[in-house]
């Protein structure tokens, strides 16, 4: 009987601590080093003091290291990983993750040869007692269908479907359309529970809700591949306490210039409801510091403006409008 043998793809980007974690989880794998590979996947050229630490290193696994030429994301990187992997059934984890040291075992003992088929594992996201908003939303790693921190697929299903889309520059809903397109080509998904990887939430910088909004260009781009398995699956209705919030805002702008005070008055004061909504969703359940409630209120007032932007520039840039 053919021997069961795995490849791991990591794309990462000047990440050289969260690397090494992952890789060192990776040597405390179960399955014996010769069945398995590990190709890491630099985004861009390699810093060379990393790539000659790494190099360096002695794992009971054969590592490979690429580098693609220019920075194009990690989809990008994931193609360009999983072209040069050895064998045929693909793992995929990222660099920020932590997979338990039955891992890879797990997922190949469900292996069965299969020409075609798509495995999705378990993701845990340890929390504080009282975690930050990001904190809470990285949690939803945790429950969600597919993510490329923690699956696998034949070589067979890859090519089928066409690999990952690299039009998704960024680490954001490049695993949902490799979800969808094996969806779509009735290639089945199988869940596994037991192939688990944990997820820490790395730290990040006050306000980086707002950095965060600028993925939402990719939600333009994946409602306008598959709209009905967005509706579905994503986002089942439009942005409409945004839109409300910013056209409560311009009426009061407008009003405010046309010295019509009562105006104002009234859209200020309604502006406020679709504001303390989602200010009260985002630190119901969230740590209640002095700094986080104040990051919570400024990030609220701000990121309708900026997601409805970077949505435009979807739109723009997709041709597709969404809403």
């Amino acid at each position: 009987m053919t021997q069961k043998r795995i490849s791991v793809v990591i794309p990462t980007y000047n990440r050289q601590t969260l690397l090494l974690n992952c890789l060192q989880s990776l040597e405390k794998q179960s399955l014996p080093g010769p069945d398995f590979e590990v190709l890491v996947v630099h985004d861009g050229p390699f810093n060379e003091s990393d790539l000659t630490e790494l190099k360096n290193l002695n794992f009971k696994f054969r590592l490979s290291l690429i580098q693609s030429s220019i920075k194009k994301g990690p989809a990008a990187a994931r193609n360009l990983g999983w072209l040069q992997a050895r064998y045929q059934l693909i793992a995929f984890t990222d660099d920020d993750c932590l997979p338990e040291e039955n891992w890879l075992r797990e997922i190949l003992d469900a292996y069965r040869f299969e020409t075609l088929i798509a495995y999705t594992g378990k993701t845990i996201v340890p929390l504080p007692e009282r975690p930050s908003d990001f904190e809470l939303n990285t949690a939803g790693l945790a429950t969600a269908e597919f993510i490329t921190a923690n699956c696998a697929l034949t070589k067979q299903a890859l090519i089928k479907v066409g690999g990952f889309d690299e039009r998704f520059a960024l680490a954001w809903r490049e695993d949902s359309d490799l979800e969808f397109k094996l969806i779509i080509s009735n290639i089945p998904i199988r869940r596994n529970s037991a192939a688990v990887v944990v997820h820490p939430v790395r730290t990040v910088p006050w306000g980086v809700s707002l950095k965060e909004q600028k993925k939402g260009l990719y939600d333009v781009l994946l409602f306008k591949k598959y709209p009905e398995l967005y509706r579905q699956k994503i986002q089942p209705r439009p942005l409409w306490n945004y839109y409300l919030f910013i056209s409560l805002f311009l009426l009061t702008v407008i009003a405010v210039g046309m010295q019509n005070k009562g105006i104002a008055r009234w859209t200020a004061v309604l502006m406020l409801i679709p504001l303390g909504w989602f200010f009260y969703k985002r630190i119901r359940i969230t740590r209640k510091s002095a700094t986080h409630i104040a990051e919570m209120l400024l990030t609220s007032m701000l990121i309708p403006f900026v997601s409805v932007y970077w949505r435009g520039y979807g739109i723009i840039k997709f041709k597709k409008l969404l809403f």
